[in-house]
């Protein structure tokens, strides 16, 4: 370890260059999105990849080089889905660095404002309530400095600290300012080491995915042993080197629900660059589908509602003060601490500081005490804070009045009080001097952003540490539902049954940081998808408990820190555009789904089927890769972009199921049929492959047709050329795919009825066995 200079003036230029060259410098936070290189990897190197891989490299063997065509379709889609998450990766990484917040250090006796990768060992950092601590540190000099720990030990309970007590990087500060001095930095850090282990657990991880790749791990265990007892029996049966590999190649080809994963990685990253158009910043992919199911959303009354720029609006002094008295004391003790939160912003804004005795003593403003104050060499101590904390036993019936007016004005009131017993808790010996009021703009959009998201069924709480009447005014001038159900939580005990308080109320004022973590965790007992927005280190300990973390730009760091999403601009109405776009990556996810899986499951049972009867697979992977493109491939790459802004409520597999199986099953026994006709009427190979392809592409557009609803012009248009394609390949071009030739009339004889019959058929089998029995089933996929 270098060695550690306790100059109050900080480091020297050559000493920050000397600690640069030993490499004793922060390093890099984590990528939030992997690497170009792990994109490129992660794409290619799959297990599909290389099924395909060998597969074709087994047809090859055969010389029918046109059915590696399926190939080309593989490697398009690879280089499409790599290239959007490029494309995403990077738009994601420009907007990391407008997020980032800087650091303030003293150098050279001034203070700098560096990248928070520049710092060094023996850096003397400035911090300030809201701050998160970036490196490991011991105080050096403290404004009463109050700093919670709870992301590195689970304690919420702010600690205060002293010169020469350390401070750990991650743990933020909840009152008062700190100068530290660095004594770890970069993997050295505390923090740091407490990420190398939490690598080695379970990372958070999108439902949806989550689903899709225990598909994937069910189909791993079928999908070899099911192709080489398909390959064996083949082979054992007809001894065709060439007709068994092309079987076996189409059976699994056809399992393999190619694109599905892709598409979902990639409609993720797609929608995570859109997002960050909107200067909104995503740590996290999954977050994008914790948003899209959520059905609460909870916000503080700063910052989204209002715009959080206060202002004086009035001063009341008591009956034995005057307005002067009121004003000087309030300086005296703002300009003593020194703090820059919005409150002591307005009231400096008004006056300027003025001639005062010497301060021996402050206590910062933290969000559980709700008041601040300054000790001075006169033996007085002035007290600012919400009345009802800094008076708990209640002030006179005409000042209560007075100020409960204000209050449901929508006034914020802060009271003006001193004591000469000093600043021990509990506060003795108080008088009142007067009050101020502050008020606090409505966003000009706040009403309308409210009511959207009253139409998309998410139900809006507001929590707050303000006082309720206040908050409940504010939000009823912003038309918000049900604003005058509010309830102070200084009121309710710690034993109360949160379960039912967020049931009965919407507005929620006087709320502690640990009342606002509980108001969370009763809504999402209660079965909700919950959201949390706030910008201050009081709402760290509820954005953390919430299923998706809100914060603003313009807040506290340690709310930043934690947050799933950050909005750049400090702009909640932005929040409309972020919640449709993860509906609708989500929704259209789980739409075309359905349309991969179809092949995969009639794939699996013909397969199966096919082993023990002593019939050929009737298809090859010339016949089916057309099909697959237009009925599967294409429509899904244009369906996921798609408005579908429906809440997602879950049930991703029953839904898929309830699509899917019902047309499997539908192939598989139009399959069953025709290979039933084949044996009787003695037909080719290539007449029943061509029918049972046909088919199978038949039904496919029908369930296109079910997951495009409601139909739009561009849908229409979509389906038109579908089916011009369709046609063309079957009629128009069908020697290329090895499809035989179906212009002549006894051969329509079979197919029409079958075409014609299809969809009633579809329709019974969804009716019967989505509705009825799937839709019964508790999928735990």
């Amino acid at each position: 370890m270098a060695e550690q200079s306790t100059n109050a003036s900080g480091l020297t230029n050559e000493e920050v260059a000397k600690r640069e060259q030993a490499g004793q410098v922060n390093t890099q936070p984590a990528a939030l999105t992997p690497s170009i290189g792990q994109i490129i990897s992660g794409n290619t190197f799959t297990l599909f990849n290389f099924v395909n891989l060998a597969l074709g490299v087994l047809i090859a063997t055969t010389g029918s080089y046109k059915n590696l065509l399926f190939l080309f379709v593989a490697i398009i889609n690879t280089a499409i889905g790599t290239f959007q998450e490029i494309r995403a990766k990077i738009q994601i990484d420009k907007m990391r660095i407008l997020a980032e917040t800087p650091a303030q250090v003293r150098r050279d006796g001034a203070l700098h404002t560096i990248a928070q990768t520049a710092i060094v060992l023996g850096d003397l950092l400035v911090l300030k309530r809201g701050d998160q601590i970036p490196v490991d540190g011991v105080v050096r000099e403290t404004s009463g400095v109050e700093v919670d720990e709870s992301p590195l030990t689970g304690e919420a309970n702010p600690i205060s600290k002293q010169v020469d007590d350390p401070l750990y990087s991650g743990s933020f500060l909840v009152a008062g300012q700190v100068v530290m001095q660095a004594t770890a930095v970069g993997a050295t850090t505390f923090a740091a080491k407490l990420a190398n282990e939490a690598k080695a657990g379970p990372q958070t991880q999108s439902q949806l995915l989550a689903t899709i790749n225990r598909i994937i791990q069910v189909l791993t265990y079928v999908l070899i042993p099911l192709g080489a007892a398909l390959f064996i029996v083949s082979m054992v049966r007809r001894g065709n080197y060439n007709r068994a590999i092309l079987s076996t190649s189409a059976a699994m080809i056809g399992m393999i629900p190619e694109g599905l994963v892709l598409l979902t990685n990639v409609a993720l990253a797609v929608s995570s660059r859109n997002l960050a158009k909107r200067r909104v910043l995503v740590r996290a992919l999954p977050a994008i589908e914790a948003l899209a199911r959520v059905d609460v959303m909870c916000l503080d009354k700063t910052g989204t509602i209002t715009s959080g720029k206060l202002r004086i609006s009035g001063v009341y002094p008591a009956a034995t003060s005057s307005e002067d008295a009121v004003i000087k004391a309030a300086t005296a003790a703002v300009y003593a601490l020194n703090d820059d939160n919005e409150t002591a912003l307005a009231i400096k804004q008004a006056w300027p500081q003025q001639p005062s005795v010497t301060v021996v003593n402050t206590m910062p403003f933290s969000s559980a005490r709700k008041w601040s104050g300054a000790s001075f060499s006169d033996g007085t101590s002035v007290v600012i804070g919400a009345p009802e904390f800094v008076f708990p036993a209640g002030l006179p019936p005409t000042v209560s009045q007075t100020i409960a007016k204000a209050t449901r004005a929508g006034y914020r009131v802060l009271a003006v009080a001193e004591t000469q017993q000093g600043l021990a808790m509990p506060l003795a010996g108080m008088q009142l001097l007067g009050y101020l009021t502050i008020s606090d703009e409505v966003r000009p959009a706040a009403a309308e952003t409210l009511a959207f998201f009253e139409t998309q069924d998410v139900t809006l709480k507001i929590i707050s540490g303000d006082n309720p009447l206040t908050v409940a005014n504010v939000a009823q001038q912003a038309g918000l539902t049900h604003a005058e159900h509010w309830v102070d939580m200084q009121t309710v005990p710690d034993e109360a049954d949160f379960n039912q308080l967020v049931q009965d109320y919407t507005v929620f004022g006087r709320v502690t940081p640990t009342q606002k973590k509980h108001l969370i965790q009763a809504l999402q007992q209660n079965g909700h998808t919950v959201a949390m927005t706030g910008d201050g280190v009081n709402d760290v300990l509820a954005l953390r408990q919430s299923d998706c973390a809100i914060a603003m730009a313009s807040g506290a760091e340690a709310a930043k820190s934690i947050a799933d999403f950050t909005l750049l601009d400090s702009n909640f109405d932005a929040m409309t555009g972020v919640l449709n776009e993860g509906r609708r990556v989500i929704n259209n996810i789980e739409r075309v789904a359905s349309m991969y899986l179809v092949k995969t499951i009639f794939s699996v049972i013909l397969t199966a089927i096919f082993v023990f009867l002593p019939l050929d697979y009737p298809i090859t992977p010339i016949n089916l890769t057309p099909v697959s493109a237009i009925a599967v491939a294409i429509p899904s790459f244009f369906l996921t972009l798609e408005p579908n802004f429906q809440r997602v409520t879950g049930q991703f597999f029953q839904k898929v199921m309830t699509i899917a199986a019902p047309a499997a099953l539908a192939v598989v026994g139009y399959t069953l049929l025709l290979t039933r006709f084949e044996y009787l009427w003695h037909w080719d190979f290539a007449f029943t492959s061509t029918l049972v392809v046909f088919m199978i592409g038949v039904i496919e557009l029908h369930v296109v047709g079910l997951v495009s609803r409601p139909f739009n012009r561009f849908k229409t248009l979509m389906l038109v050329l579908l089916l011009v394609a369709f046609f063309g390949v079957f009629f128009v071009v069908n020697g290329v795919f090895s499809l035989a030739n179906l212009w002549r009339w006894d051969r329509a004889l079979v197919y029409v009825p079958m075409l014609l019959s299809s969809l009633p058929v579809y329709l019974l089998l969804q009716e019967v066995l989505g509705k009825r029995v799937l839709s019964r089933i508790n999928w735990r996929f």
